[in-house]
């Protein structure tokens, strides 16, 4: 099958989205800085960038249940993958987080009275094994504590996915800029509270998480959408758990321990295959 050219370049966005977006754990680590204001002004660089993107596509603020659950979740989501990458690896920050899809199938079930499919219980079954992979590691108190942040940013993830989903383009734009708003508001204060040390290295590293691996991601994301099938954003979205650790190995000498490289490429291989599995059933029983 010969791709269309809006196809081809929706699908290199998608590419230049999750790169960009794989930059967070390696930047994050070198930031010396308080979670709560690596979070705050990263975001309100990015909200920045979206405000731009906003005007120029022409959506309209949308204010109601949708976009608030949505400045929620993922506002909350921001807070924990920064503190997360902060108290454990980048590798079990960002695999604990890609946990999402397995957690939205367990929610669409107990909330929307979804039935299971044997695929979904077996993917489930899957991932929450790798999850518990990453616990048998030696960890510290506060490696424990990150993984368990990690994990609650899954949680957050695939709320804010729920909530999304049912969500017009306008309300989901609207979600991400307050989320963005929100985070700057609450964690950029904090600067007053616990004065970071400034220096061309730290500047750089938020300057380039603000807008290059937040604000910028996000756009492409959302230019992506028009033409990119669901099942090639979801492939092409796990270059971001597998590109994050080895910036971060590369740049900052963190390297995963054994349990979570397997619990890793078993959360991974479960989701993946699980979106293939999903893409072909959808299409099967929808006479696509």
């Amino acid at each position: 099958m010969v791709l269309s050219k809006a196809r081809k370049q929706s699908v290199m966005l998608m590419i230049g989205s999750a790169l960009l977006w794989s930059i967070a754990g390696a930047l994050i680590k070198l930031l010396p800085w308080n979670p709560f204001i690596i979070s705050g002004f990263r975001s309100l660089l990015a909200a920045g960038v979206m405000f731009l993107y906003i005007r120029h596509a022409g959506n309209k603020i949308r204010v109601n249940r949708y976009s608030i659950l949505s400045c929620l979740t993922l506002c909350g989501l921001m807070f924990s993958f920064v503190a997360a990458n902060k108290l454990t690896t980048a590798a079990n920050a960002i695999v604990l987080e890609y946990s999402a899809p397995a957690f939205i199938v367990v929610f669409s079930a107990l909330i929307f009275k979804q039935r299971f499919h044997p695929a979904d219980v077996l993917a489930v079954a899957g991932t929450m094994f790798g999850i518990a992979l990453f616990f048998l590691d030696r960890l510290t108190a506060g490696g424990l504590l990150g993984s368990c942040i990690a994990l609650f940013s899954g949680v957050l993830m695939a709320l804010n996915f729920i909530v999304s989903a049912r969500a017009d383009t306008d309300t989901r734009m609207s979600g991400i800029l307050f989320a963005h708003l929100a985070t700057a508001v609450i964690g950029a204060p904090v600067i007053f509270f616990d004065p970071p040390v400034f220096s061309a290295q730290s500047l750089t590293a938020i300057l380039i998480l603000g807008i290059f691996q937040l604000g910028v991601p996000y756009v492409l994301y959302g230019l992506a959408l028009k033409n990119c099938p669901p099942l090639a954003c979801s492939l092409i979205g796990t270059l971001e758990p597998l590109l994050n650790p080895i910036w971060v190995y590369l740049f900052y000498g963190e390297a995963p321990g054994r349990y979570a490289l397997f619990g890793g490429a078993l959360v991974l291989i479960s989701i993946t295959g699980w979106c293939v599995w999903r893409d072909r059933y959808v299409a099967a029983h929808s006479g696509i």
